[in-house]
């Protein structure tokens, strides 16, 4: 059993401390944001935050979040109280299918905690490990750069 704090609260995961922290994600949790996508660390939809840190969930070990803390989109903002990039994104339409955005938000979220007023260029850079399929990344860019102004 692996011990973590999940989206704020304290849990223990019974499945393989060697399966993917995507799988545990979302068959032991229910957790619907961490995405797969491709498996290899290459598309950034599975990306999650631990530790405040943006990580790919696909090929990361259960192991290797015991006893830190993993924050998904889920964990990020609520229905009632979305985080500001969840907001900018709904009301720049950013989002196409959506598929990408989950690990796109966490790392910006991430990205703006320490760049908090950010050059396009180093947002460009930040997001890079992130493919959107639909090909959205203006709208997501001028999104995110709205919450930082």
């Amino acid at each position: 059993m692996t011990a973590f704090t999940l989206n704020g609260r304290g849990v223990t995961a019974r499945s393989d401390p060697d399966w993917p922290l995507l799988h545990v994600l979302r068959g032991e949790f229910g957790l619907n944001t961490p995405r797969y996508g491709c498996g290899e660390e290459a598309c950034g939809a599975c990306h999650v935050l631990v530790d405040g840190r943006s990580v790919p969930s696909c090929t990361l070990p259960l192991s290797a979040v015991a006893g830190r803390e993993v924050t998904t989109l889920e964990g990020l903002g609520s229905p009632e109280a979305p985080h500001p990039l969840q907001t900018a994104l709904l009301e720049e339409q950013a989002g196409q299918c959506g598929f990408c955005l989950s690990g796109i938000i966490v790392t910006a979220a991430a990205f703006l905690r320490d760049n908090p007023q950010p050059e396009e260029a180093a947002l460009r850079a930040a997001l890079a490990p992130h493919l959107c399929r639909c090909h959205a990344h203006q709208r997501i860019l001028r999104a995110i750069m709205k919450v930082a102004a």
